[in-house]
């Protein structure tokens, strides 16, 4: 099987762990129609970057946070979200502190997110609240390795987005990518494009925190 060999791994949330498409998308759409704005237009900004950032760029004459915290109370709430196939039982298997989640909405949100779907919450968490640039800028995925004690060149990255893809890239790390959210042609960018999370195995190479974890694919 091929195979990457890193120090830590670090996953995206929305699209890679947790099936949010649908709710996301309902959610801007109502928000969208709600201020007089085209529900593509917002969508076609919000895959994979921080809402507060798809707020300031659609709808300028809003209050940002406001709006952010609208649009984000109302996706804790939603139904309609499930754990990704093969998420959990791939979590269960990687050393605790080796992994992390690197995601563009708000602490509140990926933690309520976690906890109500069945997702664990792991040691290490980077949200919207921990950077001053979302994805595609590399901040986000750099704060993650720098929490992980890892070498970004030595990371691997599960994106589903177009802008992580390049936040992973330009903070150095590899990147395995899913077509959940785009179809497979839009992902080019990433380094492996797998079917889904059922098709990764990922094996621990040396005992402690120095061991590589082997991340391998069918």
């Amino acid at each position: 099987m091929p195979s990457f060999s890193c120090s830590a791994i670090l996953f995206d949330l929305d699209g890679v762990l947790l099936d949010s498409t649908r709710v996301v998308a309902q959610q801007y759409t109502r928000w969208a129609l709600e201020n007089g704005l085209d529900p593509a237009e917002v969508m076609k900004a919000a895959h994979g970057v921080r809402t507060l950032e798809v707020v300031q760029r659609v709808a300028p004459h809003l209050d940002a946070v406001a709006e952010t915290r609208k649009i984000e109370d109302r996706e804790a709430v939603a139904d309609g979200i499930v754990a990704i196939p093969g998420a959990v039982a791939l979590l269960n298997t990687i050393p605790r502190g080796r992994w992390c989640v690197v995601t563009s909405g708000t602490r509140y949100l990926a933690t309520t997110r976690m906890r109500r779907f069945g997702i664990p919450v792991p040691e290490i968490l980077v949200t919207a609240d921990d950077v001053n640039h979302g994805k595609p800028d590399p901040e986000p995925y750099r704060r993650g390795a720098e929490l992980l004690k890892a070498n970004p060149t030595d990371c691997v990255v599960f994106e589903d987005a177009p802008a992580g893809i390049r936040s992973a890239h330009a903070a150095g790390m590899k990147v395995i990518s899913m077509p959940s959210t785009y179809p497979a042609p839009e992902l080019h960018e990433a380094d492996v494009i797998i079917p889904n999370l059922a098709s990764i195995k990922v094996t621990p190479d040396g005992a402690g925190p120095q061991g590589k974890l082997i991340v391998s694919w069918q």
